[in-house]
Formats: structure tokens, sequence, C-alpha cells
């Protein structure tokens, strides 16, 4: 009886983790479901009520997702402000994906820590293993910290790739930048050239920025958010070049043109680095993979003839 409740526990927290995760990844810039069942009424020109209109939503519209909103709430009232700030700062820089939230990525992180430990206790408790009451504390406790830290290091993972991304994108954006400004379209129309040509994480940046300015922000403003965003070194001094072209009047085509210029010489310098790091690398594996293998094939034939031989009696005494 105590193993079904167990497992009925350990169920409904791996559900919770799941349906957190899938909340969590929802694509948040869609339009509203209520509004689209509205419309869809209103398209077919049936009258219907509230109630109605939201009885006919899907279960997880209805009870899954603003149950996992409650409690990613109460997890972001238990949560410190400051931490719940650099949380949105790595969620910001990872390019906000699919909308996540901070109190539900928290939350998500709760979740998956409980749902890793309860399942290694589900195993402690239909397995046969002999380890002392130490160890197993010592495993749950292991386990509940790696299951808390998987999704910051998904996070990281995810910022790292995105700048990586926009670091090998920004020659050639800063190439077509250049052209559109010499060929005499202004800043912000060659920001949006490139949104459209590349729909990467640099264009979206770019457009980003664009429609920022496009509401009224001051360029100057929108570049060195942008810029933020971003976070890399790179990007902060292309906008630093860019604004102060602005401030001092100078050919913003020939500042354009200088800095991809650098941006190509050091992507080249970027990949020289790479290739000699190679051969670096790969003595791990030649060391652990291909070296043993090499010396099994060829060793073996001369071990099994030695064998045969006589040496063999003399060296092992058959």
């Amino acid at each position: 009886m105590e193993n079904i409740i167990f497992i009925l526990i350990l169920c409904g927290v791996v559900g919770g983790a799941l349906a957190l995760i899938v909340i969590g990844v929802r694509d948040t810039h869609k339009t509203d479901p209520l509004a689209d069942r509205l419309a869809e009424f209103a398209e077919r020109g049936e009258t219907a009520s509230l109630e109605q209109i939201e009885l006919s939503q899907p279960l997880s519209e209805r009870i899954v997702l603003p149950l996992a909103r409650s409690f990613g709430e109460f997890v972001s009232k238990l949560t410190p402000q400051h931490v719940l700030q650099n949380t949105a700062r790595k969620l910001e820089l990872a390019g906000n994906p699919k909308g996540m939230e901070p109190a539900v990525f928290w939350a998500t992180k709760f979740f998956l820590s409980l749902g890793v430990s309860g399942f290694i206790l589900f195993i402690f408790s239909i397995g046969d293993i002999r380890w002392s009451l130490v160890v197993k504390i010592l495993m749950i406790i292991v386990f509940i910290a790696l299951g808390f830290y998987i999704p910051e290091m998904l996070l990281t993972s995810k910022i790292q790739r995105r700048q990586k991304e926009v670091l090998k994108s920004m020659p050639d954006a800063l190439d077509l930048l250049t052209i559109c400004v010499e060929a005499g379209l202004g800043f912000d129309g060659a920001m949006a050239k490139v949104y459209d040509k590349w729909q990467n994480e640099l264009g979206r940046s770019f457009g980003r920025a664009g429609r920022e300015i496009q509401l009224g922000k001051l360029r100057r403003d929108a570049l060195r958010d942008m810029a933020d965003r971003i976070d890399l070194p790179e990007m902060t001094s292309f906008v630093a070049a860019v604004v102060q072209s602005e401030q001092l009047g100078v050919s913003m085509a020939r500042v354009l043109r200088i800095q991809a210029d650098q941006m190509r010489i050091k992507r080249r310098q970027r990949a020289e680095e790479e290739a000699h790091k190679a051969p670096i690398k790969m003595l791990i594996p030649m060391a652990l993979l291909i070296f043993p293998s090499i010396c099994f094939v060829l060793m073996t034939p001369a071990f099994l003839r030695m064998m045969s031989s006589s040496l063999n009696g003399i060296l092992f005494g058959g």
C-alpha cells in the first residue's frame, strides 16, 4: 500500500514538472485563446455566453495553465527579488526562449529536482540496493542538486549558443548594413533589411531595435539596449562606434565599412585559433580510443604466436 501511495505521489510530481516545462516553453506571442474562441463564434454567427466560450477551451487552458501560473507566483514570492532579476536577465540573454517567465523557470527547477529525487527514491524502494542509509541520503541530495541545476545549465548553454550565433553572423550583417547605407538607405532602413534578409538571432535583434525606434525610442538608446541583450564585446564596440559617429557627424557608411572589416579579421582570427586548438582536442580521443584499438590489433597476433612458441614456458612457466 505504501508503495502504491509513493508511486502516485511520484507520478503527481513528475506530471507537475512536465506540465510546468510545457507551459514554460509555450509561445506566449500567440493570441489569447479566449479571444480566438470569441472570434470563432462571431464568424459562425452564433451567440454564446462567456461561460460557454470558456468551457469550449481545452482543459489545459482552463485548469492546468492557471494552476501552474499560480504555483509560479507562489514560488516567486518565496524567491528573493534579486534572484528573479538575475534570472530575468539570463532569460533575456538567452533570447527570451518562448516567453518563459522567471517565476515559471524557478517552479520548473523546483519540480524537476523533486521529480528526480522521487525517481531515485522509487528505485531504492523497488530495488535490492544494499547501501547504507547515509549513502542513500547523499545520493538523493546529489540528484536533488542535479535536478535543480539542470535548467540552469541548459539556460547557460542557450546563452552561449545564441552569442556564438550572433558573433558568427555579425560580419555578413555589417556588410549588408554597409552596402545599404552606401546605396543611400538610412540606418534604420538598413537594419530592417537585415531583419528581412536573415531570420536569425542577430536579425531579430536588429528588427526589435528598429521597432523600438519606430515607437519613439532614441536610436542610441535602442542600440545600447540591443547590445545589453546580446552582451558581447564586439556588439558593444559596434554600437559605441555607431552612436559616436551619429553624435560627431562622421560618415555612417565609413564607420560601418571599418567595423565590417574588423569583424571579418576577428572572424578569421577566431577560425585560426580554433584550428590551432584542434590537434590538442584530438589527443584525448586518440589516447583513449584510437591508440588502444591499434595496439590491440597489432599486438594480438604477436602475443598469440608467442604463446604457442617456446617463449611461453620461459616467460609464463607454461
